[in-house]
This record gives C-alpha cells, sequence and structure tokens, in this order.
C-alpha cells in the first residue's frame, strides 16, 4: 500500500513539475493588457433566422437577436401582415401566436429607439419540429480488392457560403469502408457536398483514390477567412482530388495507395476552395509534411495521418486557419492566413523543436480554441497543452493524451477559462482533470489508473454553481467535489433545448433531460427515423444555433441517408441571449465540430443556472 501511495506521490510531484517548468510567466504579460480595449472581430453578417412551428398549441415563431444589435433592441412579430404584439416585445425572442396555422406567414421587425426598422425575411410554417434537407447520395462502389461499399451522410458544418445572410450545410459523405487509423483495408472514395436549406446542391468534392476514409484523414474548414462575406472551405487534397467545377487538382490518373489500403507515399497539399461553387482557389504543399511515417510513433501509418484543424484569431480581429498533424508522440500545428488571394504561412509549431519536448504526446482526438490568456488573441487548446497565438508553446500539462475536452467558463466562480479533460494513459496521475485554461495549472483531478474513454461537462444541476462534469462513474461539481455515483445515461454530447438555461443530453436520435432530484434521465425527444452518425460515438450531423433564437439546432440524418433533417425546438423561453453564433468561442467550435471525435461546442461566457448577464459580443460584420 505504502509503495503504491509513494508511487501516486512521484506521478503527481513529477506532473507538477513538468507543468511549472511549461508555464510561462503570464503576470508581465497581464500587465501589459490591463486597460486595454480588445479588438473587435470579424463575424458573420446574418438575417434573423426567423423560424416558425406549428404545435399543438398554434404557432411557435423564434428570431435571432444580432451581435451588432444594442440590448435595447425590441421587436414585433407579425402574421400576414398583422401586427400580434400589443407592445414590443422585450423580455424573449420568441413568440406563440395561438391562431396561427400551417398557411400563414410571419415576419419581424425591430424597434431600436422607438423606431420600426425594416422587416425581417418572411418565414412559413414547418407542420412539425424538423425541416427536412433533400440529398444527393453518392454511388457506392467497389475497391480494388473487390469489397463493396455504399453511402452514408456523415459531418457536416455551416457557412454563409453565398453572403445571403443565411446559413448553407456542406457535408461529409462517408462510404461503409471507411477506417480508423489502426485499421488496414482500402476506402471507397470521400465526398464533400455544398447544399442550400431548401436542397439545392451547391457543388460537390470528390478527394479521390489518395485520400483516405475516416474520421481522422479528412477535417474541412468551412469559414470566411478573407472577410469578403462569403465563407472559404480548407481542407487536405492530393493527386486526382476534384474541385466542384470539375477541375482535378495534381495527377488524375497517380495511384499511391499500398497492398494494406493505406496512402504512405505521394503528394500530399492544402487545398482552398470557393465557397459558392467549390472552385479551387489555391493549392500548396501540405504541411505538416508527412515525411519519415515512422518519425510520427509507428512505420504502418496509424500515427502519421492523425490530422486535426481548426479556425482561430491567432491576431484578435481577423481568422486563420491552422492545420495540424499528430497528438500520440509528435505533434505539428501551421498556421496560416487568406488574404487578398494568398495563402501566406504564418508559424510553425513543432514538438521536436528544441524547448517543445515536453509537448509531445499531449494531444487528444479533438481540440477547442479560445482566448485563454485574455490577452484578445486565440489559443489552440490542443489537448493537455496549449499553442499560443503567436506559435509558441502556452504550456504542456505532462498528463497525456484522451479523447473527449471541454473548454469554457465551467466556473464562474473564478476568473477566465476552465478545460476540463478525460486521459487515456493508465500511467497519467489523472483520469480526468480540471485545469485553468491560461496556465494549465491544475485545479483539480481524480487518479484512474485506466483509459478513460468519455467525459462530459454542462451545467445540468442547478443546485451547484457552474457546470457539472461527469466521466468514470462520478457526477462532479466545478469545484471537484462528487456529487453522485449515478451517472446521467448519456457522456456525449449536449444541448440547449427547453428553454431554462442548464443543458440538455444529446445522445444517438435522443434529446433528454437530467433530473437531478432524482439521478434519473428524462427523454424530451426521439428522432424516428433519424439516425447518428460515427459508431458509438453516436454524434448528429451537427449541433448549433442555427436559425432562431439563441438555443441549438441538431441536425441528424435520415436512416436511408436521403436526407438531413434539422429539428429546432419549440418550446418558449423568457431568456433572452445574443445568438451563439456571434460569440466567438462557440462560433470557432461549430467550425471544429466536424474535426475527430466530434465534441459538443461551448460558449466563451458560463451560461447556466445563475449566469451574469450577457456581455454584447465585440464583433463587426463585413
Amino acid at each position: 500500500m505504502n509503495k503504491g501511495r509513494n508511487r501516486w506521490r512521484k506521478l503527481l510531484t513529477a506532473a507538477s513539475l513538468l507543468t511549472l517548468m511549461l508555464v510561462p510567466a503570464l503576470s508581465e504579460k497581464a500587465e501589459a493588457d490591463a486597460g486595454r480595449t480588445l479588438q473587435a472581430r470579424q463575424m458573420e453578417s446574418l438575417k434573423r433566422g426567423l423560424v416558425a412551428v406549428k404545435t399543438d398549441n398554434g404557432v411557435f415563431i423564434s428570431w435571432r437577436l444580432l451581435g451588432t444589435e444594442p440590448s435595447s433592441v425590441s421587436f414585433n412579430v407579425y402574421r400576414n401582415g398583422q401586427k400580434l404584439n400589443n407592445a414590443p416585445i422585450t423580455s424573449s425572442t420568441n413568440f406563440l401566436d395561438s391562431n396561427g396555422n400551417v398557411n400563414s406567414s410571419y415576419e419581424v421587425r425591430a424597434v431600436v429607439n422607438g423606431e420600426e426598422q425594416p422587416s425581417s425575411e418572411k418565414a412559413a410554417v414547418w407542420g412539425e419540429n424538423y425541416k427536412s434537407v433533400r440529398l444527393q447520395k453518392p454511388s457506392g462502389g467497389r475497391t480494388p480488392d473487390g469489397v463493396s461499399y455504399s453511402y452514408s451522410a456523415n459531418d457536416a458544418s455551416v457557412g454563409d457560403l453565398d453572403g445571403d445572410g443565411e446559413y448553407e450545410i456542406i457535408l461529409k459523405w462517408d462510404p461503409s469502408n471507411s477506417k480508423d487509423n489502426s485499421q488496414d483495408g482500402y476506402t471507397g472514395e470521400v465526398f464533400i457536398d455544398a447544399y442550400k436549406l431548401d436542397g439545392t446542391r451547391m457543388w460537390r468534392i470528390g478527394l479521390g483514390k489518395n485520400i483516405r476514409a475516416g474520421a481522422h484523414y479528412t477535417q474541412f474548414l468551412v469559414y470566411d477567412f478573407d472577410g469578403d462575406g462569403k465563407a472559404e472551405i480548407a481542407m487536405k487534397t492530393a493527386d486526382g482530388t476534384k474541385d466542384g467545377r470539375g477541375k482535378v487538382i495534381g495527377s488524375a490518373d497517380a495511384d499511391y495507395r499500398n497492398a494494406q489500403g493505406r496512402i504512405l507515399s505521394g503528394p500530399e497539399y492544402l487545398t482552398i476552395f470557393k465557397g459558392d461553387s467549390g472552385q479551387e482557389l489555391a493549392t500548396v504543399d501540405y504541411e505538416p509534411a508527412r515525411g519519415n511515417v515512422a518519425d510520427w510513433g509507428d512505420s504502418y501509418g496509424n500515427r502519421v495521418d492523425r490530422f486535426l484543424a481548426c479556425v482561430a484569431y491567432l491576431d484578435g480581429e481577423r481568422p486563420s486557419l491552422v492545420m495540424a498533424r499528430g497528438y500520440y508522440t509528435r505533434t505539428v500545428l501551421v498556421a496560416y492566413n487568406w488574404r487578398g488571394g494568398k495563402l501566406t504561412k504564418l508559424w510553425t509549431f513543432d514538438s521536436n523543436s528544441s524547448g517543445n519536448h515536453g509537448y509531445a504526446g499531449q494531444g487528444n482526438h479533438n481540440l477547442s480554441v479560445a482566448d485563454a490568456d485574455g490577452d484578445g488573441k486565440d489559443e489552440i487548446l490542443y489537448g493537455a497543452m496549449a499553442v499560443d497565438h503567436d506559435g509558441k508553446g502556452l504550456y504542456s500539462t505532462g498528463w497525456g493524451h484522451g479523447d473527449a475536452m471541454h473548454a469554457s467558463d465551467l466556473d464562474p466562480a473564478r476568473a477566465g477559462m476552465e478545460v476540463f479533460q478525460v486521459h487515456e494513459n493508465s500511467g497519467s496521475p489523472y483520469g480526468l482533470s480540471l485545469r485553468d485554461a491560461a496556465t494549465g495549472k491544475l485545479l483539480w483531478g481524480v487518479h484512474a489508473g485506466k483509459d478513460v474513454g468519455r467525459g462530459m461537462a454542462a451545467d445540468i444541476d442547478p443546485r451547484h454553481p457552474g457546470a457539472e462534469v461527469w466521466a468514470n462513474g462520478g457526477l462532479y461539481t466545478a469545484k471537484g467535489v462528487k456529487i453522485s455515483s449515478t451517472l446521467p445515461s448519456s457522456t456525449n454530447f449536449g444541448v440547449w433545448w427547453d428553454g431554462d438555461l442548464q443543458r440538455e443530453l444529446l445522445d444517438s436520435n435522443r434529446i433528454d433531460k437530467w433530473d437531478y432530484k432524482n439521478s434519473k434521465t428524462i427523454n424530451l425527444l426521439t428522432a424516428a427515423g433519424a439516425s447518428a452518425n460515427n459508431g458509438t460515438k453516436a454524434t448528429p450531423a451537427l449541433s448549433a444555433d442555427l436559425i432562431g433564437d439563441w438555443r441549438e439546432e441538431v441536425i441528424w440524418r435520415t436512416d436511408d441517408s436521403s436526407a438531413l433533417r434539422i429539428y429546432t425546438t419549440t418550446n418558449v423561453t423568457n431568456h433572452r441571449m445574443y445568438t451563439l453564433m456571434h460569440d466567438a468561442v462557440y462560433r470557432l467550435g461549430i467550425a471544429w465540430q466536424n474535426v475527430g471525435y466530434n465534441q459538443p461546442p461551448h460558449t466563451g461566457f458560463y451560461l447556466g443556472e445563475g449566469m451574469s448577464a450577457q456581455q454584447k459580443p465585440n464583433i463587426y460584420t463585413p
């Protein structure tokens, strides 16, 4: 017993020393930044996002409060040209029209300083609480070794591709023989489609035979990188990739697949595509480069092809893209700007570089982005480590790789943001940890001595301040106090849905509520005929604040992948907030939703019971 305790103390001491060695002195930086006004950030110019849904009690109407509007703005609601409210609505951004029907048409007009503004777009009434977006499924095929495959709709992202103020859906098609990196075998081709919400397909990009299919190979970024009001798409490509206009990148005939179906040789590219047409705009050699396969931790191609990607405001004002490779051993991140029709490399972070060796093996199957240190510029929270906005290491905890992490203001009682993470290595001092996002300092942790595969963070119990976190048989407060050994049924995902400030549970094709008084889960919605993605990860195509008020929509595919369904809440709420898509941390979270093992997006502020009034976002729109 004493030997076990001594080993545990040594592990804790080693981890603490490593953290202290790698955390830079932040006090001078904080002093220099004190009192400085942070830059406004470029964000999308969105329409009102008006949605109307038939319910048993009438028609539920919901709309956006935009981050560019004053907090004093109020609203009038019109049905078929007739105003429905006696006085401008100030306390919410939703309304129940008890006399509405499926033939009604709605619009909303903002009121600023007593003056009614021009009308929003008109909204027809949905007959049910979801909208179907018809898809054009690719035909199946056969691999060189004679195995047939078919396609299903997989992860999705959104962006305003054509500058009309409405989101389009960018969807990845996954072949039935897609592979984890640990598995040999050929896969079918990966396709990326763009759809308008009325089901119009804008374009299809085929990545070709030299991009393997699987959760870790294709991370696609959808964002307005150059500020022209239209989103671009950035992703890894190869010889044989065909853009949305049919142009082939590189050699159309090259085939670098080996006998195991892996692609471990041949050129790799990074391509920027035009959002409204899928046209190739620029292609450069992909960095981080493959180099010697064995340098990434094995010789058969498991670790070399572990890719992550994100969008970050590295200068504090305009978005950049960051492409990454590796996290089990070597870790490399490369940042770029897409401005004025040119792709410019900003910096490279490599754990092999001098002084960075403590950052090796700390990455997750996912990441997050936030201004962790309060200097107005974003950091990349890369698992158990962080990279500063300038490409220098901010800190490494040394606690090791994991499958899940959550970054937000999880504990509003203390300044700054926190990161909750689970860890995979049985030798790690912590199976789950909560750390200061700025410094990596441990706030509290729990030793597990095994791989803790799942972990979730959300405010699900209003009796305790801040978010609750759960993993490995324990439900904890933000301060690390164990509440219960009985956990919610889902440790996968969360969604703001029913109208209170707690977050609901999202797992497979269900939305559930945690009954904190009786420690049990209550079902709110089961999407019959719809399916989740990614096996046991059971994640939606996308969950985000896509339309309507601040609450989130969920996109699931139909069982046969003939359509996507966009589900929206119809619960009236008196909580009023700016659209979450104008909160930088949340919006960047939507950009990395398709990356690796999906994790739920979080806000840059505490959203939960006892929250402070939401601040007006510091943004501008092109």
